[in-house]
């Protein structure tokens, strides 16, 4: 307020020994800078407006920068995202949804398999950035993390999205957003030696009891775990460690005893790679979708899609606010 009265003050300046002391009726002069502004300011393309961004599923504030920018990105008052929103996976209308605990037993029949476990990980991952004056726009990006055996680690960030392999992406970097080249690279950092012994950084462990402990503490949850915080803390562990198959069969022998996360079909992720889903709702606008191997057991992909609208900030109902999926 007291910014839109300096504004009026240098509009009609009243000298300070006139009779009503600034509050009377306004000359001819100020009459027309106050139409003026007026009028400016019953534009909605001309109108300073104050940004009110929100952050999903812990989106990082860059994408919301990034979504605020579009504007001046790409022209006009309705711009276009340079990036179309991902639409959600779709199940195969004619497959066989598998149970749990049978995928379960399955992952541990592969339990002596090859795969070890191993420190890092290979995601390809999608986020929405929205904010309530421009449309939401999706941030793809691949991260691949690398620990040597000093214990330090490299971490390494391309923008790209798999849908559209060699087109260019948006790219977030520092203050400037703008579309990038297809493998642009974001970041690349090396990263001391840690030798942390807390979950996430700790090796996860091949017994479901253990492991469910382990994830709740790699989530910062005290006490119990809705299947919600169960699904976001395994996404936790994969940013952190690929699995080995013991592992694997800890993980799929955990899920299946969580409550509300029910088999749906066959779906084809969005790397090509045929997985099963099994999908839990929250009863706060959201759904989350878990794909898992169905030989291994290992988890593939994780999709979290909206399931009410928000008008204000463009939301739709069905918009898959993110997506990651990992790769060995």
């Amino acid at each position: 307020m007291s910014d839109e009265l300096d504004v009026l003050a240098r509009a009609n300046p009243a000298p300070v020994d006139g009779p009503h002391l600034g509050d009377g009726p306004l000359d001819h002069r100020a009459e027309r800078r106050l139409e003026l502004l007026l009028a400016t300011g019953r534009s909605p393309r001309t109108r300073s407006r104050a940004p009110r961004a929100r952050l999903l599923w812990g989106l990082a504030a860059t994408g919301v920068v990034l979504a605020t920018a579009l504007t001046v990105l790409l022209g006009g008052p309705n711009p276009q995202p340079a990036v179309a929103a991902p639409r959600p996976l779709v199940v195969r209308a004619d497959s066989t949804p598998v149970p749990l605990t049978l995928l379960a037993d399955r992952a541990e029949a592969a339990g002596d398999g090859s795969a070890r476990l191993r420190r890092g990980t290979h995601v390809q991952s999608w986020s929405l950035g929205m904010s309530d004056h421009a449309p939401p726009i999706t941030l793809p990006r691949e991260t691949v993390v690398r620990w040597k055996p000093d214990g330090s680690h490299t971490e390494l960030v391309v923008a790209t999205d798999p849908r559209h392999p060699g087109r260019p992406v948006l790219g977030d970097e520092g203050d400037h957003p703008r579309e990038v080249a297809d493998g642009h690279v974001i970041s690349r950092q090396t990263y001391p030696p840690s030798w942390s012994d807390a979950p996430p950084a700790a090796p996860p462990p091949h017994d479901v009891a253990r492991l469910r402990a382990y994830l709740r503490e790699a989530a910062s949850l005290h006490g119990g775990m809705n299947p919600g915080e169960l699904l976001d803390a395994v996404g936790i562990l994969l940013d952190n460690w690929t699995l080995g198959a013991r592992e694997n069969a800890a993980l799929a022998r955990l899920l299946a005893g969580t409550p509300g996360l029910r088999p749906v079909g066959q779906v084809t992720d969005r790397l090509g790679r045929t997985g099963q889903a099994y999908v839990h709702y929250d009863g706060l606008g959201a759904r989350r979708m878990l794909i898992m191997d169905p030989s291994t057991g290992a988890v593939l992909g994780l999709e979290l899609t909206a399931t009410r609208a928000d008008p204000e900030y463009g939301l739709k109902a069905g918009a898959v606010m993110q997506y990651a999926a990992w790769m060995r």
